[in-house]
């Protein structure tokens, strides 16, 4: 397999929110391209982002934002997902992005649709993505360790914030390539990739983990939005080699039942790191609806 092509942002800053808070962001391809919104997997920040070899040919603009207390954004105490969704649209406003789209990888899932249900874009693409792990369609299907933490987190969310907090970035690295399938570790461990993918994990941790603690804490909880509601287009894409216990347990077809608009994809060889080895079909698909 030839690894993915990765390359290092071409443009980076920060833009400033009404409420005087920064997001960090980072971009690939043509500033005239279409844009879209990267929403990263757990704790990988700004700085690895997907398809450098497509993006100019496929005229995207490609723009990664931190979460709040990631990388180079202000923390946000107590956020949710909706706020999420009210940053990004302060955000595309200030930046005069118009049209935009939305890819949500891994744990970036429920924040891309977060702006899906708000309509702060225009169409969605979930590539390896969490399902609503809390909602009692999942609770069969889940991991028994992933089930405890989706338990604790409704029970007690302070006390699960405070446990997801004991993250870092070496303990974030071993988790993926200890629950990725084979395919997947070839493509995260290739030189190359890993170099970019530890430098985001240390980007996003720099200012401590709280951040990502937050992120997590939102993703485990029963998301304020209904998905039966949205009525933007939706693309879900899923590797069927996929292995990691905290993507959609079974391949996003629960997930695709709940989403009027929802067109779900497995591609059969593929695993959970599919936005990097199909990164030309996940954005022409996105593009096209």
């Amino acid at each position: 397999m030839t690894p993915p092509d990765i390359q290092a942002p071409e443009r980076q800053g920060t833009t400033k929110l009404p409420d005087g808070r920064e997001l960090g962001w980072s971009e690939w391809g043509p500033l005239t391209g279409r844009p879209v919104l990267l929403c990263p997997g757990a704790a990988t920040s700004r700085w690895l982002g997907f398809g450098a070899a497509v993006l100019a040919e496929a005229g995207v603009r490609l723009i990664s934002v931190d979460r709040p207390g990631l990388g180079a954004s202000t923390p946000l105490p107590g956020r949710s997902l909706l706020d999420w969704a009210t940053d990004l649209r302060h955000f595309s406003a200030v930046r005069a992005l118009k049209g935009l789209r939305a890819v949500g990888f891994s744990q970036g899932a429920p924040f891309a649709l977060a702006c899906a249900a708000a309509r702060v874009v225009e169409g969605v693409a979930i590539v390896s993505g969490g399902d609503e792990l809390a909602h009692p369609a999942m609770r069969a299907l889940l991991h028994p360790d992933v089930a405890k933490l989706v338990a604790l987190t409704a029970t007690d969310p302070a006390q699960a914030e405070a446990f997801f907090a004991g993250m870092s970035a070496e303990l974030m690295w071993n988790m993926v390539i200890g629950m990725s399938h084979e395919a997947d570790r070839a493509v995260y461990t290739a030189p190359r990739f890993a170099e970019a993918y530890r430098r985001a994990l240390d980007e996003a941790f720099s200012q401590g983990t709280a951040g990502y603690a937050r992120d997590t804490v939102l993703a485990m909880s029963r998301w304020p939005f209904e998905l039966e509601s949205l009525t933007v287009p939706a693309d879900l894409w899923y590797g069927a080699l996929d292995t990691s216990t905290v993507h959609s347990p079974d391949h996003g077809q629960a997930l695709a039942s709940r989403i009027p608009t929802a067109r779900r994809h497995v591609v059969p060889d593929a695993g959970g790191a599919l936005l990097w080895t199909h990164a030309g079909s996940i954005l022409k698909s996105l593009l096209a609806r």
